[in-house]
């Protein structure tokens, strides 16, 4: 471990106190994790922290102290946690910046306040909890009156969240509406975040509006992206930029040029031993198989990467590797093992909350196994689909929505007379839409009666998750709030816990 010379002279000094100590090591690992050498930041932490899951060891120190400890810890926990799929890091890295926000508010420290629940919004992001991550970055913006980094990172954020959603007008209106903000910013990381999430926008605008200029500039932005990430250090970063490059080939259809993007990708992500973030390059080169018709390599990729995701926390990134690989299962004609897979991507974006990638699940489901599934199944799916889905703006999206509810009305005609007069479906007027939306509806709302207002009750009833039927009441049925009880919020506290040890 290469500490910063003056960083290292000062631990030397026997004259510092464990919080002044404390504090210099949080710094040295602040500084590793802005290069993504996690690794090395948390051996930084020395005494302090040793490794994801254990406490970290806050006696003696005071209070603003132990909290950047505790902050520091979450931080890396969240990062670390991702890159080698551990399990329910994203928990563990929440609870801990909880923790730190509880003592940073009793101290009053404001800006610490904002900088920790900036992090904390980035967990709910990668566990796919847009909603969470979205409510709680517009409440650090609104406080943020001032330019600054943790402005920057916080309206950054704020548009990868929107990504994650799939709003990305959204995303590359808050891009672009501070612009002049980045271009004062000094540091070269931030920059190159910048210019990356504005490709990332571009490259998904341009599929939806069929504009050939965004991608042009999408390409012109990973440039840039990759540039700032060179002068800052960061190899993580390069190589996210490297997957991004081969995405975009794949996408205007130069499928040697994807490869070879992705194979310098993989390269980088390995030397990093990031296998998350490996697994995330073979699922997007299993896309690329599949629209080249390779399906038997695409399926072998993808299966790849839902191994080793498996075995981490970031379930919405495994919901996708599993819609992918669900994907050319079908195309090979396994249908079962499709059926499976697929049905297993809806249930786990689901219980993480990330329910737009349910409901790409969803649609994939119907797409690609319509002529075996019974109109029940294609039903339900559709429902499913439609819950999650029905708000977007995203043109293509909306499409496949359309194209699905075709096929699942085609699905019911088809069932017999017998079998559509047993359907509630059936017994209502108005466009399938409606008529879903309706049915949906009123099942929701003797669900929530049933279970007192309780929504994690009546989520249980209905075989969904609680973010997702949160979800559906915030934006699709808003009649049903006042149906529910109020959120009740809890937050655990260590300090309390050692005063307590201590006593």
């Amino acid at each position: 471990m290469t500490l910063r010379p003056s960083l290292l002279k000062q631990l030397e000094n026997p004259a510092l106190t464990p919080s002044q100590q404390a504090e210099l090591r949080c710094e040295a690992a602040r500084e590793f994790e802005n290069v993504g050498d996690y690794e090395t930041a948390r051996e930084a932490m020395g005494e302090l922290w040793s490794m994801v899951g254990e406490p970290p060891n806050i006696e003696g120190l005071d209070q603003s102290a132990a909290a950047e400890v505790l902050l520091r810890a979450g931080v890396l926990t969240g990062w670390i946690g991702s890159n080698k799929q551990i399990k329910d890091a994203q928990e563990i890295a929440k609870n801990l910046i909880s923790q730190s926000i509880a003592i940073f508010e009793s101290l009053a420290y404001a800006k610490k306040v904002l900088e920790a629940q900036t992090e904390i919004a980035y967990c709910y992001w990668r566990q796919g909890a847009y909603d969470e991550a979205r409510i709680i970055l517009k409440g650090v913006l609104a406080r943020l009156t001032t330019d600054s980094e943790l402005k920057a990172k916080a309206i950054i954020r704020s548009a990868i969240v929107e990504c994650g959603a799939r709003r990305y007008a959204d995303a590359l209106r808050i891009l672009t509406e501070n612009a002049l903000l980045f271009e004062k910013i000094n540091s070269q990381l931030i920059k190159g975040t910048y210019h990356n999430e504005l490709a990332l926008m571009l490259r998904n605008l341009a599929a939806e509006e069929g504009r050939d200029d965004y991608l042009d500039r999408a390409f012109i932005e990973y440039t840039a992206a990759g540039f700032h990430f060179e002068e800052a250090g960061h190899l993580s970063y390069c190589a996210f930029v490297e997957n991004n490059l081969g995405y975009l080939f794949y996408k205007v259809g130069k499928f040697t040029e994807a490869h070879e993007h992705l194979d310098r990708a993989r390269r980088l992500f390995a030397s990093l031993k990031d296998s998350g973030s490996v697994a995330q390059v073979d699922d997007t080169r299993a896309r690329v198989l599949l629209a080249e018709g390779r399906y038997a390599e695409a399926e072998r990729v993808a299966f790849n990467a839902v191994r080793t995701l498996e075995q981490g926390g970031r379930q919405s990134l495994l919901a996708e590797a599993l819609t992918t690989h669900g994907t050319a299962q079908a195309r090979l004609n396994y249908h079962d093992e499709a059926h499976a897979t697929l049905t297993r991507a809806m249930e786990l974006a689901e219980q993480a909350g990330a329910v737009s990638d349910a409901g790409m699940a969803a649609l994939t489901f119907i797409e690609e196994l319509d002529q075996y599934l019974t109109a029940t199944e294609m039903r339900e799916s559709y429902l499913r689909a439609d819950a999650c889905l029905g708000a977007t703006e995203h043109a293509p999206t909306l499409r496949r929505l359309l194209a699905a509810a075709r096929l699942v009305l085609n699905a019911l005609r088809q069932s017999g007379p017998a079998t559509k007069q047993e359907s509630p479906l059936a017994k209502r007027r108005g466009t399938l839409s409606e008529v879903v939306r309706q049915y949906e509806h009123d099942v929701i709302e003797r669900a929530l009666e049933y279970a007192e207002g309780s929504v994690s009750h009546a989520a249980r009833l209905l075989g969904i998750s609680y973010q997702t039927l949160a979800y559906m009441l915030q934006h699709k049925h808003k009649d049903l709030m006042p149906k529910r009880t109020p959120i009740i919020r809890r937050q655990k506290s260590v300090m309390r816990r050692q005063r307590r040890k201590r006593g």
